[in-house]
């Protein structure tokens, strides 16, 4: 395939209110604004004016949010998509941090079903609805799980054939005895 891209540089969304997306990234969650840009672009067929906050993240990159001036535009592109923990953010966390964002959670006075957590067994995972509903999880790997990388990485297109042929039986050795 030739070179890889090096990184995520930003991943974006739209949001209802950038003050509270702000406030909850940066204040609950430790994620600082590093940038905000106000601007007018020609896009999809006329002019539309958006501010976008850029929340940066410890490898360069960033989680970036929109919200329009507009009230059309923003019905438009806005946020309103039905919610689904399918749909989130996955950032890679080690484990002093992911115990940190617990805590920063848990001040918060978010509780469940505004987060949970989930043992997969190759990574334990901390989830954390933002308040337009988006999910951010919080994923610290297992060090065992680097072990079976390469074999991971030789099986994966036949493990995705046996399953789209309909043999779903489980892989994940972490979590289910019959898989070892």
């Amino acid at each position: 395939m030739g070179k890889l891209p090096s990184r995520l540089h930003h991943t974006a969304y739209v949001s209802k209110d950038l003050e509270a997306t702000r406030a909850f990234y940066e204040d609950t969650l430790g994620i600082p604004l590093v940038a905000t840009w106000c601007e007018t672009d020609f896009l999809f067929g006329k002019d539309r004016t958006y501010c976008h906050l850029f929340f940066g993240l410890g490898d360069g990159s960033a989680l970036a949010f929109f919200q329009f001036a507009d009230a059309e535009d923003q019905a438009l592109f806005g946020p309103d998509l039905p919610a689904s923990p399918f749909r989130h953010i996955a950032l890679n966390v080690d484990k002093e941090t992911q115990a940190e964002l617990e805590r920063r959670i848990e001040k918060a006075g978010l509780q469940p079903p505004k987060t949970y957590t989930l043992e997969h067994g190759y990574c334990r995972s901390v989830y954390v609805e933002d308040p337009d509903g988006m999910i951010v999880e919080f994923t610290c790997d297992d060090p065992r799980a680097a072990d079976g990388d390469a074999e991971r990485r030789a099986n994966a297109h036949a493990e995705l054939k046996r399953w789209l042929a309909g043999d779903h039986t489980t892989n994940n050795q972490f979590r289910h005895e019959e898989a070892a």
